[in-house]
């Protein structure tokens, strides 16, 4: 949800929706500069947080930030760039950041993992009273970005000196672009099997739902309306009644803006018809 006219407004925007999570950049995303948060602001969103019962906050990082970049100077850039989306989501309560673990550009995947275990290493050893953690999201693996493999995230975990700092957040148009089948109720459970063995399905504190413009392993990303691209409505159904998942947030970054519902002809925005197929499918599995 947008912050246009304060943080609190995201949460208002969410609320009319009878949402219970809202995610947010906490500054512009495309830009390494941030005002700082004032207590104000900071006090009117916690405040918001109750008042529209968002249960679960979360923050996206800046998508300047590369933490597995090559070049030193962006790199330690990237650092103290993330320290500070740490500290901002501290500053609302926000309990997570979500991250893209990074490009290694002109190195090596081998290379590129261990940079970004340096560098959340660096992160941790900065922020050591800081409630606030990080969550690498599974990426659809455009260029030379990490994280596409499910090897990925566990190879960081292992390399990484605190992994108990780190969880994952699982979008379903990335995972879907990088080659993992979820729409047939067997290729989902395979799915979910192997990333259980290779990091732990314990380690997802969030969902990001999204459809694909894109096929299966395409390996780029572009996401669409639930149930309009080439995931489909099985795939959010497998996901939606899978009891492992019952208690963990999910979060859409569906496109936005209205548009006139083709059944009843009433305008209404894209969020809430989402919602609502969404909603429509829980409690209804389907069997193979």
């Amino acid at each position: 949800m947008s912050i246009a006219g304060g943080y609190h407004k995201a949460l208002e925007s969410a609320g009319a929706l009878a949402m219970g999570t809202c995610q947010i950049f906490t500054k512009n995303n495309n830009q390494w500069r941030a005002k700082p948060i004032s207590d104000e602001e900071a006090d009117r969103f916690k405040a918001a947080l109750k008042t529209h019962a968002i249960a679960h906050p979360l923050s996206h990082d800046s998508y300047l930030i590369n933490l597995a970049a090559p070049d030193p100077e962006l790199w330690k850039r990237s650092i103290d760039a993330f320290i500070v989306e740490l500290q901002r989501a501290e500053q609302l309560a926000i309990p997570y950041v979500v991250a893209h673990p990074g490009a290694y550009t002109t190195t090596s995947e081998a290379a590129g993992l261990k940079r970004i275990a340096l560098a959340l290493d660096e992160v941790h050893a900065q922020t050591p009273r800081l409630a606030a953690q990080c969550l690498l999201e599974l990426t659809a693996g455009q260029g030379s970005n990490l994280g596409w493999r499910f090897e990925h995230m566990a190879t960081i975990l292992d390399l990484v000196n605190d992994p108990d700092r780190l969880g994952l957040c699982f979008d379903t148009c990335h995972v879907f672009a990088a080659g993992y089948p979820l729409a047939l109720k067997k290729d989902y459970q395979r799915t979910m099997k192997e990333l259980d063995q290779v990091v732990g399905l314990s380690r997802i504190k969030a969902f990001h739902l999204n459809d694909s413009k894109k096929e299966l392993g395409s390996r780029v990303d572009r996401h669409e309306h639930i149930g309009q691209g080439k995931l489909g409505l099985e795939a959010f159904r497998n996901l939606l009644n899978d009891r492992r998942f019952k208690k963990t947030p999910m979060y859409l970054e569906t496109p936005k803006g209205p548009h006139t519902d083709e059944t009843t002809g009433i305008e209404e925005d894209w969020d809430a018809t989402n919602l609502r197929v969404l909603r429509n499918l829980v409690g209804r599995a389907k069997t193979d």
